[in-house]
């Protein structure tokens, strides 16, 4: 299977890379084919031009590829860091600029947009990994876990993927060495389970 995994963390001694580098070689330990980008290395372009929101049309090759590999991603894995209640500004400028209405998702013929849309990724389980220094009973009581309703509901169910499971890693400013080393089992064990 080709898998789509894509890191958003700027700090290569986060745990995020811990993540990414467990989540690719168990990847790799499974056979599976990996599509691998963390974009603060790549230096992938966030920014959404006037004209390329008014035609999808662009002629940045990494946004193609990145737009070439997702169509064709049998599975989807996203790494990062909760920034007040959302992905950092360059996985948001991703998602922007990758799923678009042609690539992602379409509307019927004739529908302004109003409609609900056809999703048109063909991965069938899509895994978000995140960290976060908010207690969980917080994050419930005040903020109402934005991350969920953002990747679960409002992405990738939008682009026609139902198998969806998230797990936040938190306190990480107070984790301990013995916890980071049990989470990171919880993210082999995860991969193993969706993509044996």
């Amino acid at each position: 299977m080709e898998i789509l995994v894509i890191l958003a963390h700027p700090y290569r001694e986060s745990f995020n890379h811990a993540i990414y580098q467990t989540v690719l070689d168990t990847l790799n330990e499974n056979r599976h084919q990996i599509l691998a980008h963390n974009l603060y290395e790549e230096e992938f372009n966030p920014l959404l031009e006037g004209s390329e929101l008014a035609t999808g049309e662009t002629s940045d090759p990494l946004v193609l590829k990145h737009r070439q590999e997702i169509k064709k991603a049998h599975g989807i894995i996203i790494i990062h860091p909760n920034w007040w209640g959302q992905p950092p500004a360059i996985l948001k400028g991703w998602t922007d600029r990758v799923l678009r209405s042609g690539v992602a998702y379409q509307f019927e013929e004739g529908d302004d947009g109003s409609g609900v849309p056809e999703g048109l990724l063909v991965a069938e389980t899509a895994l978000v990994f995140n960290t976060s220094n908010t207690p969980l009973e917080r994050e419930i009581r005040v903020f109402g876990d934005p991350l969920e309703r953002i990747w679960k509901d409002c992405v990738f169910d939008f682009c026609g993927i139902k198998n969806f499971n998230r797990k936040m890693f938190r306190t990480i400013a107070s984790s301990t060495p013995k916890e980071r080393e049990l989470w990171l089992e919880d993210v082999k064990k995860t991969i193993n389970t969706y993509f044996p």
